[in-house]
This record gives structure tokens, C-alpha cells and sequence, in this order.
């Protein structure tokens, strides 16, 4: 493929700045770094001999691109390709004065990256709702969150003016703005044609709107954790001091390893002419406090039913601390204590992923869900599990059926430990049951 010219109008202006400086232009047309993100909820890495991302717990460099799409462990969520920029997020989380069991909101979520990086980091204490307005990627928001299998999550499909009605909900909000994407010029050759000077206006403007659109939902003495992939000021520093100004908000400085602090100091970046990153900038803002802090009454009836846990249910799930909830003819799991909160944003919000999907309740039982086999800890260990080899992992993952032993009845399958999903073995034959949107669709052979 042909490499894209830089922008003219982006050229001339990272070449008048002094704070970026003129090798930022070579370095966008270096070659780009592959790096991931392991999942401390399934157990230890499936990877060895890495090079560690220093601002990132469970962050590592890959010696090269491998095709994540054939290896059964990416499907089975035990780790995920993030840009190490980006991974910033995990240090910062790191230090924040947060509660025992934090209300967390990532407003811009899909595909899901930065939404696994918290729901590591809460490792299973409070409750992280992941939101997305695009219908579409709200769907690929909700399958990555299903694979990382933390039972504390939850997914939105609203727009941000729709958490208006909520007040002081969260503790925290991570706002990833829609932005002009400068900072993804060598990973996406397409971003430099979309790039134009108008672009860059009108994501300062939008990026205003949406973080005023949720202010009143942050707690007071909340942090709110903004950033974009692009290098601009105006999209970055500019906004982030007319935030300040309009909410009469602290800055916050965590100590990011290696980040470069941005201009007059307002939050850092991730330079790739100077790690090996893509383009992020990050900033964090503290909410003052407030005396008064309004109740969130709903005077729309939760459609949840609370249910008890039955001794049926004690085959497929060990129930721990979790509570449980009917929707229609589906079973989920929340985490408990949080059933009051979940349900109030059940009323205000569209909610496509309700913790954790236990499955159907059918006349002849529960007809299980592929998030109760990918889940962590909820799982029980009852349920009986048949080890794939590679290649049989990899046409299951197709949607294909092959010859398989194993007990008859519902039956989990696993690649070296990591569960992918479900079967219904019949004796001389199993039915595939891997969701038909998640099937690989590239040639396995």
C-alpha cells in the first residue's frame, strides 16, 4: 500500500512548533510498534520473554505483528492489542484517591480497550459502565468487555447528553474524545486524508460539549480523565483550560513514567519521536466539592426482577458475591450491592450488557450464555469442560462442528486453559453453539 503524504496544513504547523519539534514528522512515518495489554483476571500470561511497557502493569511490547485472529487465546480474552500510549491510563488509575469500590465511566469506550484496562484494575470491586453512541461499535464494545470476562461491567448505547439525568453517579469518568486523530498518522495511512483544519474546529467544539454534557453525573471531588490521540493544542491544552474554567475544577499531576509533560504543564504525552507509542495525550481534573448532592429518583420502574439464587442455578454458577436479576427470559449476573444503582441506570440509559449474561431460562432449564463461559470466578466448576487443539480451537471458533468426544449435555471448550465458549454434545455429534456474529471468517488452514 502507498503511503499517504502528511497533511500540508499539519506539516507546517508541527514544523512552527517548538514544543513537538520538526522529528515528530519522521517519526509518524517510522514503523509502528505492536504492543499488548495481558489479562491479570485469567490467569498468568500466555506470552514469555517480552519487553515491558514501564507505565503499564500488565503492558508488553510484541517483537512483531502476529495474526491475533488465529490464535484461540485473543478470541478467549486473555489479553488485547493496545497501543502502549494509551496504556498511560493503567499508571494513572494507579494513583488516584478513588473509594474501596469505585463507580467508573468510560464515556467513549469502543472498542474496548481502555474499558479492559479498568476492569483490570478494579479486579472485580465496583462497577465500570462502558458506553458507546455508535450502535455498531457498541456491539464490539460489548463482545470484547463479554471475552475479558469481569463480571463487574456493564454497556451503554446513549448518547452523552443522555447522562444528564444522572447526578453524582460516578467517581470517576474517562472521556477518550472523538478527536482529529493526528496521533494515529502511522497507524492509519486513511487518517491523514480525513485530517483538515475545519476537522481540528470541530472536535474542539464537540469535545466541549460532551464533557459538559456528563459533568453534572461525576461525583464531587470526582476525577474526570480526558484524552485524545492528536497533538494539537486546541483539542488538548486550550480545552482543558476552559474546563477549568467553566467548572472551577483542580488539575491533577500524576508522575507518568517517560511522558512528556504538556504545554504550560497541563497533563502529559505519549510522543512517538520519543517512545514507542503512537500519538496520546492525557490530563486528569478534579471535581470540587459540593455540599448538597442530589438523589437520582427515577419514576420509571425498573423492568429487572430480582430473583434468589435456586439450587438449580447452583450447577451452572458459583454465586460468591454476586446478585441476580431477571430480564424478559434472560438471567444475569451483578455484582452485589450495586443492585440499586444498576437499576437506575436500567431505567435512564439503553444497557446492552447487564453484568454478566447467565442465559435462557427455558422450560427445560437455563440454555447458557457464551459470557457465563468466559466469565471469571462466577463459572461453576461443575460444568464440564473439553480441551481443544489448535486447530480444533480454531474451527470451533469458525463455527464448524468435527469429531469430538466428550459428556453429553452442555459442555464448555478450552485452547491451554482459556475457555472460548459452549457446546451441546449429543452423543455422536455436538452443536457449535460460538456466537455467529463472533465466528472467524478468514481462512484456518
Amino acid at each position: 500500500m502507498k503511503k499517504i503524504e502528511l497533511p500540508e496544513a499539519f506539516v507546517k504547523r508541527v514544523s512552527e512548533d517548538t514544543f513537538l519539534g520538526t522529528s515528530l514528522l519522521d517519526a509518524l512515518n517510522d514503523e509502528q510498534p505492536v504492543a499488548i495489554r495481558i489479562n491479570s483476571l485469567k490467569g498468568p500470561s500466555v506470552f514469555s520473554d517480552l519487553e515491558t511497557i514501564p507505565w503499564s502493569k500488565n503492558g508488553f511490547y510484541l517483537k512483531e505483528r502476529p495474526v491475533f485472529t488465529l490464535d484461540p487465546h485473543f478470541h478467549g480474552g486473555r489479553y488485547y492489542p493496545q497501543e502502549a500510549g494509551s496504556q498511560f491510563i493503567d499508571c494513572i488509575f494507579r494513583q488516584l484517591s478513588l473509594p474501596e469500590d469505585p463507580i467508573v465511566l468510560d464515556l467513549c469506550a469502543a472498542p474496548g480497550g481502555k474499558s479492559t484496562l479498568i476492569a483490570d484494575f478494579l479486579s472485580g470491586n465496583g462497577l465500570l459502565l462502558a458506553n458507546e453512541v455508535i450502535q455498531g461499535r457498541s456491539r464490539i464494545l460489548k463482545e470484547n468487555l463479554t471475552k475479558w470476562g469481569a463480571k463487574n461491567t456493564l454497556v451503554s448505547n446513549n448518547d452523552p447528553s443522555d447522562f444528564e439525568t444522572l447526578n453524582h453517579v460516578f467517581d470517576c469518568i474517562l472521556i477518550d474524545a472523538p478527536c482529529s486523530g493526528e496521533g494515529m498518522f502511522r497507524k492509519d495511512q486513511e487518517a491523514r486524508n480525513e485530517w483538515s483544519v475545519e476537522s481540528v474546529n470541530l472536535c474542539a467544539a464537540r469535545q466541549k460539549r460532551i464533557v459538559m454534557d456528563v459533568w453534572d453525573s461525576l461525583k464531587p471531588t470526582g476525577y474526570l480523565i480526558y484524552s485524545t490521540c492528536t497533538f494539537n493544542e486546541q483539542e488538548n491544552e486550550a480545552n482543558v483550560e476552559w474546563i477549568l474554567d467553566q467548572t472551577n475544577s483542580e488539575l491533577v499531576s500524576p508522575d507518568i513514567p517517560f511522558a512528556k509533560k504538556g504545554r504550560n504543564g497541563i497533563g502529559h504525552y505519549a510522543l512517538p519521536s520519543e517512545l514507542k507509542t503512537e500519538g496520546f495525550y492525557v490530563v486528569v481534573i478534579r471535581k470540587p466539592g459540593e455540599e448538597r448532592i442530589q438523589k437520582n429518583k427515577s419514576k420509571k420502574k425498573s423492568s429487572l426482577t430480582r430473583i434468589k439464587a435456586e439450587s438449580w442455578m447452583n450447577e451452572w454458577v458459583s454465586t460468591d458475591k454476586s446478585e441476580f436479576v431477571q430480564w424478559n427470559n434472560y438471567l444475569f449476573a451483578v455484582p452485589g450491592g450495586k443492585l440499586e444503582l444498576i437499576e437506575n441506570l436500567h431505567t435512564k440509559l439503553r444497557i446492552i450488557k447487564l453484568g454478566t449474561e447467565l442465559g435462557e431460562i427455558s422450560r427445560k432449564g437455563l440454555i447458557p450464555n457464551e459470557a457465563l463461559a468466559l466469565s471469571e470466578g462466577l463459572l461453576s466448576s461443575q460444568i464440564p469442560n473439553i480441551e481443544l487443539s489448535k486447530d480444533e480451537a480454531l474451527h470451533y471458533l469458525k463455527g464448524e462442528t468435527f469429531q469430538l468426544n466428550g459428556t453429553q449435555g452442555f459442555n464448555t471448550v478450552s485452547f491451554e486453559g482459556t475457555k472460548l465458549g459452549w457446546i451441546k454434545h449429543l452423543g455422536n455429534r455436538f452443536n457449535n453453539l460460538y456466537p455467529k456474529e463472533w465466528r472467524i471468517r478468514m481462512r484456518v488452514d
